[in-house]
């Protein structure tokens, strides 16, 4: 059984940083993609980043840095100079097969957390 847990969002004023990260359990670096993806208040889930590559959205890149430890089975995003327009539930989630997380294509994602709310607001 594959479990993914996210944590440490909160909320953040703008130009701030956090790092969220994600626990896997049941699954492995090496079993396939792992990313990041989010959902704005009223809007569609989107791809934020995913760890092989590494790719990133572009609304993202140069602010946003995804890292991993294979010993821990842990993938962090570090987010620096956050902005109003980052608010959003932050979910982790993986695939064994295919090319869905480099693509960022949710529906193709075999495994999903439960997602953990940044809030970015003065």
């Amino acid at each position: 059984q594959v479990q993914l847990v996210e944590s440490g969002g909160g909320l953040v004023q703008p130009g701030g940083s956090l790092r969220l990260s994600c626990v896997a359990s049941g699954f492995t670096f090496n079993d396939g993609h792992i990313g990041w993806f989010r959902q704005a208040p009223g809007k569609e889930r989107e791809g934020v980043s995913c760890f092989t590559g590494p790719v990133y959205a572009d609304s993202v890149k140069d602010r946003f840095t995804i890292s991993g430890d294979n010993a821990k089975n842990t993938v962090f995003l570090q987010m620096n100079n956050l902005k109003p327009e980052d608010t959003a539930v932050y979910y982790c989630a993986a695939e064994r097969r295919g090319s869905s997380c480099l693509f960022f294509y949710d529906s193709g994602m075999d495994y999903w957390g439960k997602g953990i709310l940044v809030n970015v607001s003065s």
